[in-house]
């Protein structure tokens, strides 16, 4: 009888190791929304996570006129971490964590029986959005207004080029500040 009460106190105390380890671990995970890992370092150094097209969702794309001619001049593709869309059905906004990625392609434009017709073409390169409400990165020039920021040439989806969001990249969310710096209403699926 004494065995077996041993061993039971044996197994509940592993039992709640375990708990504690795995409750640890998806805090950890959770912090940026269990994704961010793989997208951002410990000093907020962003990259382009290898898993987008396979385990994220596609929010949308947008075309790009060109400046002259018929077509378009580049076509964005915008994908999601995992679980931001239900996330933003529940209260309209882009949780802590939320890793925004968008394919950007030179476009090729031909003429087909349905018409004019520009479809991607080579990749140019990505642009990565972070969500931080918390504001983890004060020192980091890639992070402010809730966000994390950067452009990454596709030579290397590791290193971005980008110095300063504010003279880099916000200039061209200006627009889109009332919604949390996201075009979101270019993205059906988020619009239901």
């Amino acid at each position: 009888m004494r065995i077996v009460s041993v061993l039971g106190v044996a197994l509940a105390g592993l039992s709640v190791i375990g708990a504690v380890t795995a409750y640890g671990q998806i805090n950890a995970r959770s912090q940026y929304g269990g994704t961010t890992a793989a997208v951002v370092d410990d000093k907020g150094n962003l990259r382009v996570p290898s898993d987008y097209r396979t385990a994220y969702q596609v929010l949308g794309s947008w075309a790009v006129a060109k400046d002259d001619g018929p077509g378009s001049k580049e076509l964005h593709v915008v994908y999601a971490s995992p679980g931001t869309i239900a996330a933003y059905h529940k209260d309209g906004h882009f949780p802590d964590g939320t890793v925004l990625v968008k394919e950007v392609f030179k476009t090729t434009t031909n003429d087909m029986t349905t018409g004019t017709v520009s479809s991607a073409g080579t990749l140019a390169g990505w642009f990565v959005m972070v969500k931080d409400n918390a504001g983890r990165f004060p020192g980091n020039k890639l992070w402010g207004d809730g966000w994390g920021w950067s452009w990454f040439d596709a030579a290397n989806p590791q290193k971005t080029t980008s110095t300063d969001y504010t003279t880099d990249c916000q200039s061209c969310h200006v627009p889109a500040r009332q919604s949390d710096w996201i075009y979101t209403r270019g993205y059906p699926v988020l619009n239901r």
